[in-house]
C-alpha cells in the first residue's frame, strides 16, 4: 500500500543555475563559521548550572520540606542547602522543624554546616600508593575526628581496615573484610571504667538454596535465614540470648499482587500487608497491625521506591487512611506530597 502524499518525502531541490547564484549577493548571510582544526572536536558548550528544587509536605507531622541542589566548580562538585518549617496547629503528632542544613558534596570530599550549633562536619578521601585508601572526617566544633586506612590483603578478596578517632583515645580498631562478611575488634569502655576488647561481625552463607546470616554485636547474635524464589520469600530469624524468634513470609500470587506476613512469637505481634500494583506509577497498599490495633490503606501515585526524577510530572503523592479498631471514630486520612522543580 501506497503512503500517502502528505506523509511521503519531499523531493530534492534542484541544482541552482547560474541566475540563481547571481542573485545570492543580495540575501543577508550570517557569520562565517571559525574553521576548525582538521580532527579537533567543537568547544564544549558552557551551559549555567541546573538547579533542582524538591518541596515535601508531611501532613502526618505538618511539616514542609526544601531542598535546593545545583553543580558548581564546572560540575565537579554539588551544593544542597535544605530548609524545613511547619504549618502550625496543635496535635502531638507535630514535630519541631530540623535546622537548616548546607553542604557541599564532591567526589571525595565533602562539608555539612551545622547553621544553628555553627559547625562543621568535614570528611574527605583518598587513594594512596597500590591498594591504599585513606579516609577522613573531622568535626570542627567538637575538634574531634576519625581516620581509617584500608588495603588489600595481597590478590585475595580480602581487606583489612585500620580506624582510630582523633585524638586517639586506645587501640585502633580492627576491621577484617572478606566476600562472605566481616569482623571488627575494638576497645570498649565498661560503666566501672575498665576497658575490654569488643568483637562484632557479619557472616553470610548460602544453606539449602537460600542465605543463612549471622550478625554477632554486642554479645547479642542474630541468626536470619532467607529463602527466596520467583513466587515464595520464607523469613525466619533467632535472636540469643533471648531465645526471640519470629518469621516472615511474603507470597507473590501475580505480577501485580503480594502479601506480606510477619509474627513474632514472643509478644505474639503480628502484621500483614497486601499490595496490589496498578500500573508501574500507582500502587495501592492495606494492612493491619496486631499490636497497635489498626488498619491501614495507602495509595500511591508515583514509584513509591524510586527518585522522583523517574515519576511522570516530576511529583509523587501518597495517600493513607488509619482507621483505629478499637475507635473507629478516630480514622484519619492522611497525605504526602513530593514534587520537583527544575530551572
Amino acid at each position: 500500500m501506497a503512503a500517502p502524499a502528505l506523509l511521503s518525502a519531499p523531493p530534492p531541490p534542484p541544482p541552482m543555475d547560474e541566475d540563481a547564484s547571481a542573485g545570492a549577493h543580495h540575501a543577508f548571510p550570517g557569520p562565517a563559521p571559525v574553521p576548525s582544526p582538521e580532527g579537533a572536536p567543537p568547544p564544549p558548550r558552557r551551559r549555567r548550572p541546573a538547579v533542582r528544587v524538591t518541596s515535601e509536605f508531611d501532613s502526618d507531622a505538618r511539616l514542609f520540606s526544601h531542598r535546593l541542589s545545583c553543580r558548581v566548580m564546572d560540575g565537579l562538585a554539588k551544593l544542597r542547602v535544605r530548609v524545613h518549617h511547619g504549618v502550625g496547629g496543635a496535635g502531638a503528632a507535630a514535630v519541631e522543624p530540623p535546622p537548616p542544613e548546607v553542604a557541599l558534596l564532591a567526589r571525595n570530599f565533602s562539608v555539612a554546616v551545622d547553621t544553628v550549633a555553627r559547625s562543621a562536619m568535614l570528611r574527605g578521601a583518598a587513594d594512596l600508593a597500590g591498594s591504599l585508601r585513606l579516609s577522613a572526617k573531622h568535626d570542627t566544633k567538637e575538634q574531634k575526628g576519625e581516620v581509617a586506612v584500608r588495603a588489600n590483603l595481597g590478590d585475595s578478596p580480602c581487606k583489612i581496615e585500620l580506624s582510630s578517632v582523633v585524638p586517639p583515645d586506645g587501640l585502633p580498631r580492627t576491621t577484617f573484610i572478606f566476600p562472605n562478611g566481616e569482623v571488627s575488634v575494638k576497645q570498649k569502655y565498661l560503666d566501672e571504667g575498665d576497658r575490654i576488647l569488643s568483637v562484632n561481625g557479619i557472616v553470610r552463607s548460602h544453606v539449602l538454596n537460600g542465605v543463612c546470616t549471622a550478625l554477632y554485636s554486642d554479645n547479642e547474635m542474630n541468626i536470619k535465614y532467607r529463602y527466596k524464589d520467583e513466587e515464595l520469600s520464607f523469613i525466619p530469624s533467632l535472636s540469643l540470648p533471648s531465645n526471640s524468634l519470629s518469621f516472615a513470609f511474603k507470597r507473590q500470587f501475580t505480577p501485580s499482587d503480594k502479601l506480606s506476613y510477619r509474627y513474632q512469637f514472643d509478644t505474639n505481634y503480628w502484621s500483614a500487608i497486601y499490595k496490589h500494583k496498578a500500573s508501574k506509577h500507582v500502587k495501592w497498599k492495606a494492612g493491619y497491625e496486631s499490636d497497635q490495633r489498626l488498619g491501614w490503606a495507602s495509595l500511591w501515585v508515583g514509584d513509591a521506591g524510586g527518585k522522583t526524577k523517574e515519576v511522570p510530572m516530576k511529583a509523587k503523592v501518597q495517600l493513607t487512611l488509619k482507621v483505629p479498631q478499637d475507635n473507629v471514630k478516630n480514622s484519619a486520612i492522611m497525605f504526602n506530597v513530593k514534587k520537583r522543580w527544575d530551572f
